[in-house]
């Protein structure tokens, strides 16, 4: 299912201009980073904390950056720059109200912890598209 989902993928990516040269395996795993972070998230927001709204948005900005790239038509080098901007900031701010009870809940730790990984997979795909522009 993999390798089917990836070269649909690549065929929608091949829409954008400059993004022939992504590699999938990278774009699978910001996606996969996405995902959890979008699932830590949603769990955080539940203990009611003062993280809580962070955590609301920045789960629904993960699954929005994920579904995104899974249908790139439409999508420009621009605006998908500026959709992996958004998705970092929006992790940046739930990962540092998590911090703050990281000491004190595990959970906010692990969301904390789910959101640097985003963060550096939106990053990496960042970097390559700037590579292949």
């Amino acid at each position: 299912m993999d390798s089917m989902m990836m070269g649909a993928m690549r065929s929608n990516m091949m829409s954008m201009p400059d993004m022939a040269m992504m590699d999938m395996s990278v774009m699978q795993a910001c996606m996969d980073a996405c995902s959890a972070c979008e699932q830590a998230c949603t769990v955080c927001s539940t203990q009611m904390m003062d993280c809580s709204p962070a955590c609301m948005n920045c789960a629904d900005m993960c699954n929005t950056m994920m579904r995104s790239m899974m249908r790139m038509q439409g999508m420009t080098p621009a605006s998908m720059m500026a959709m992996l901007d958004a998705c970092i900031a929006m992790c940046q701010t739930c990962m540092d109200e998590c911090m703050q009870h990281a000491d004190s809940s595990e959970v906010c730790k692990m969301c904390a912890q789910a959101c640097q990984a985003c963060m550096d997979a939106c990053m990496t795909v960042k970097n390559m598209m700037m590579a292949a522009a």
